[in-house]
């Protein structure tokens, strides 16, 4: 009897053919690789919980930036830890807070690379939350009043894309009308439009040095169990003048990636974030996986779900292996 089907195999017969079919591809312009800039001097901390990851101060900033433009890296996103806190954060707004001067730095000596910088306050409160805090209480409102002072602050310092990731209501109109009467009409704003309130946070907050110090984040970051309330989220930052929208975290929500690329045109951006690198870490720290290929595989996913660009720790070693291969 004569069998009729279909010989999927012909296209992978051998590492030349499978190249020549593949679908997707990762590249070193789709990454953004994360910063965490501390002030004061000749500080290079690596973060106990995120193996690789380090805490650098000012002094130190050039040699990483120098490491970073050697691979094709072409982005990187700050985070700022500072020496002092307060009630309002207003180091997030300080013409010379540790994210502006860092911004400074970088557009003078590394002018071709694209400086994202994170808009949020959690990292300067003394409270440890993304906005203006009245008992145990954080308010909406009078949080988007420092967020667009401290966007307005970041543009000035020459950051090419504002990112802001408080989750307020209304934080991309208000920050969007605050750079454009402010004169910044050109700079995007990369929101951080779906972002859940994640277990995988963890590593990051020593990182950052951004535990709330009371209750949690659930009030303004989205209920892991959701999937409408995504798209809800995307489409308002939408209308109010999102240029990129990021998905965040990574690895658990990749149907929510391929529903907001399904959905709107605008660039989609993932955040492999700190959990999911240190999970992975650790494993193949302890033998049990092997991590060039893992990696490539969760990133290669990542981008097959939809994204167009990843925020990940693992950047520099992916160029790396990617030139490998």
């Amino acid at each position: 009897m004569e069998l009729q089907f279909t010989r999927h195999r012909r296209l992978r017969t051998s590492a030349s053919m499978r190249a020549l079919v593949r679908e997707n591809h990762l590249k070193a312009e789709d990454f953004i690789y994360p910063l965490f800039i501390v002030e004061g001097e000749n500080i290079q901390n690596e973060v106990s919980s995120m193996p690789g990851v380090f805490q650098i101060s000012m002094d130190h900033l050039e040699n990483e930036m120098q490491e970073i433009v050697s691979l094709g890296i072409k982005s990187v996103i700050l985070f700022g830890v500072p020496q002092t806190k307060d009630e309002c954060g207003q180091g997030a707004y300080h013409d010379h807070g540790i994210v502006q001067v860092a911004t400074r730095f970088i557009k003078e000596k590394f002018p071709e690379i694209i400086v994202v910088a994170d808009t949020c306050l959690c990292e300067y409160t003394s409270h440890g939350h993304c906005g203006v805090v009245e008992g145990d209480k954080v308010l909406n409102d009078e949080s988007l009043e420092l967020l667009v002072k401290t966007a307005v602050s970041q543009a000035q310092a020459g950051a090419d894309i504002i990112a802001p990731s408080n989750m307020m209501d209304g934080f991309v109109a208000a920050i969007r009308s605050g750079l454009d009467e402010a004169g910044f009409i050109d700079v995007p704003i990369m929101s951080y439009a779906v972002k859940y309130s994640s277990a995988f946070y963890g590593p990051f907050r020593d990182a950052a040095d951004s535990t709330p110090q009371f209750g949690d984040r659930k009030t303004y970051q989205m209920d892991p169990a959701n999937r409408l309330e995504a798209l809800r989220e995307a489409e308002s930052d939408v209308e109010e003048g999102a240029d990129f929208l990021i998905v965040k975290p990574g690895m658990p929500y990749l149907d929510i990636v391929r529903d907001v690329k399904n959905n709107f045109k605008l660039p989609v951006v993932v955040y492999n974030v700190s959990g999911e690198y240190s999970m992975i870490k650790a494993a193949a720290i302890n033998g049990w996986i092997d991590e060039k290929k893992t990696v490539l595989e969760l990133l290669i996913g990542m981008k097959r779900a939809g994204a167009d660009l990843i925020i990940t720790y693992f950047a520099k070693d992916a160029v790396r292996w990617l030139a490998e291969e």
